[in-house]
């Protein structure tokens, strides 16, 4: 099982340079990938419920610029408020700028209020979720037109550049049948939110009657809080690992003292993080 970190992007007053420091740190400790969270215009200050103050893509096209290895991903962008053909740019130049590490985490949103504030559909936001992501992956794997879905359409002169050397992958979070079926569909990686071990482990199996062994399978989880001890970290991290989590996207809480746990969490399992 890999090892992420969610980096803690929820406090106004938190400088960018932090970032970079903690995503130097967990590229150091042998972390397989730092993740940015998404939230456009929530209605309330973002913190633990609406995490996301730095827009991520912009972020993690800095953060590229400082890491040599680990994985920079999106848990996850909240797609159906952006315009796919901007995404498709912009998630392929990330792949260029990080030479292939980048991973576009997506999902269809929760929020009724930002939906309504960018004046986007709310009742439909899965299938034009899935919908944007087929063509995001048409775009970087045919390099243009023609193309043709119920929301875009262009032919062949339309020209998109620059082309990954292989289309970027898509993890796609939630755990509703309907995110199931997206992952089944169109994604390489799947992420549970908010699940007990073995609620994740009955969601995985189905995501295996859906798409075989093609999606791998993982959650997150999070330790906030000091008070409690990292031997049960330690326990919920390999307890995980037993419901057959293959990838693991952990939050270290707020920025005061998210280093510090993330270096007593490392600690106690050097046998899931790689060093180079």
């Amino acid at each position: 099982m890999d090892l992420h970190v969610i980096l803690p992007d929820e406090s106004a007053t938190m400088p960018a340079s932090q970032l970079v420091e903690l995503s130097r740190e967990a590229e150091s400790l042998g972390f397989a990938g730092v993740w940015l969270p998404d939230h456009l215009l929530p209605p309330a200050e973002y913190g633990p419920r609406y995490g996301g103050v730095y827009e991520p893509l912009v972020t993690l096209a800095h953060l590229a610029a400082v890491t040599t290895r680990v994985t920079l991903g999106t848990s996850v962008l909240v797609l159906p408020l952006r315009d796919p053909l901007v995404v498709a740019k912009q998630a392929a130049t990330l792949a260029h700028l990080s030479d292939g590490r980048f991973v576009l985490g997506a999902g269809a949103g929760w929020e009724p209020y930002e939906f309504a504030a960018a004046h986007s559909d709310f009742t439909d936001r899965g299938s034009r979720t899935t919908a944007a992501l087929r063509l995001i992956r048409h775009l970087h794997t045919h390099g243009g037109g023609p193309y043709r879905d119920e929301h875009h359409s262009f032919d062949e002169r339309a020209v998109f550049r620059p082309v990954p050397e292989k289309p970027v992958p898509f993890l796609i979070g939630g755990n509703s049948d309907a995110a199931l079926r997206r992952a089944a569909q169109v994604g390489d990686m799947w992420q549970a939110v908010h699940l007990s071990h073995e609620e994740f482990a009955i969601r995985r199996d189905r995501l295996r009657e859906l798409a075989g062994d093609r999606v791998s399978a993982g959650a997150r989880d999070s330790w906030t809080d000091d008070g409690l001890p990292v031997e049960e970290v330690v326990r919920r991290v390999h307890a995980w690992e037993r419901s057959g989590a293959e990838h693991l996207g952990l939050f270290f809480g707020p920025a005061e003292g998210f280093g510090r746990r993330l270096r007593a969490l490392a600690a106690r399992v050097p046998g899931l993080l790689t060093h180079d």
